[in-house]
This record gives structure tokens, sequence and C-alpha cells, in this order.
């Protein structure tokens, strides 16, 4: 079996789309995810020498940029028990583009927010079941399933182009069915 080579000149023309999509269905920040791919970038010219050639450079890549958005959500959550939410907001009173609010550390959930939490699981999966059958499907695949673009765009037979628009539709009907029947 030969060996996979690595070459840092091509990483932004071959890779910089897939791993920014990569990151933002997990980050949900544009500018954070241009970070991070930047800094895997930098990370893998950096640690060259430990590429042992026995996985893809693209793979290989994805590796780093994991341990990135790992370190990002451990520093944005470095306060025990403390988890940032951000959110959309409108009221009578007041709009914003995002609220920060701290969630309570999750074993100090009384009944009370644990049945709260149960029927927003539920109201989730309702809306989830209102979407037609190929979008829910392939947002299920994506981003509660963590399968690869490659794999659902084959199984599919749609562009990667094509499943993100899907992706976007899917969160946008299930925002507008979550504040209908949750909110």
């Amino acid at each position: 079996m030969e060996a996979n080579s690595i070459n840092p000149e091509k990483w932004v023309d071959r890779y910089a789309d897939y791993l920014f999509n990569y990151t933002i269905v997990r980050i949900n920040d544009r500018e954070m995810a241009n970070d991070l791919v930047s800094e895997t970038f930098l990370a893998g010219l950096n640690s060259m020498k430990n590429f042992k050639g026995e996985a893809s450079e693209r793979t290989w890549l994805i590796s780093i940029l994991k341990r990135k958005i790992i370190d990002h959500y451990r520093r944005n959550n470095s306060q025990k028990g403390q988890a940032e939410v951000k959110m959309q907001f409108r009221d009578s009173d007041n709009e914003g583009d995002w609220l920060e609010e701290r969630v309570a550390d999750l074993s100090l959930m009384t009944a009370e927010d644990e049945m709260e939490n149960h029927e927003l699981g539920l109201a989730i999966l309702d809306c989830v079941d209102q979407l037609n059958e190929k979008q829910a499907a392939i947002f299920k695949m994506k981003t509660i399933d963590g399968v690869d673009t490659e794999t659902i765009c084959n199984e599919f037979e749609i562009s990667p182009s094509n499943l993100w628009v899907i992706i976007h539709r899917a969160r946008t009907s299930l925002a507008k069915c979550l504040e209908k029947n949750w909110f």
C-alpha cells in the first residue's frame, strides 16, 4: 500500500471549502469557522513532520480541525456547570441578533427542568417529522449522526453545494416550527 503524500501549497484550494463547511455546521459562527480553518492549516504546517501518510491529507487535516473545534468549546465553556447559549431574540420591548444566557449545570436540574427539556425534545422531533422525507433524512445524517459530506452526497446523488442548501433549509424550517410550536 502506497503512503499518502502531503502538499501544503494546495491545501487552501483543495480543502478550505470542505473544512469550512465541516466547521460551520459545528460552530455556527462564520468568523470563528474561518479562524479555526486557518488555525488548522497553521497547525498542519507546524506538524508536517508528524504526517505518516497512513491517512489521506484531508483526513489528517480534519483530525487536526476536530481538535481545534473541541478546544474552542472547552475555552468557551471553561466555567464549570455553565454553557453559553446563543439565539435570536425578538419581543415587544427588545430585538437583537444574539442573546447570551447562562445555562445551569445539568446536575442541578429540577423535575420541572427535565420535563421542559423532554417537551422540547418532543417538539424538535415533531418539527423534524414535518420536513420532507429527503430533507429530514439528510438533516439527521449530517447534524445528528455526523455522517461525512461525501457519503451523504453519494447516497443521495447530490452535490456538496446542494447538501448545504438542504441543511440550511431544514434548519430554517425547524427554527420556524419551533418558534411557532414551542416558544
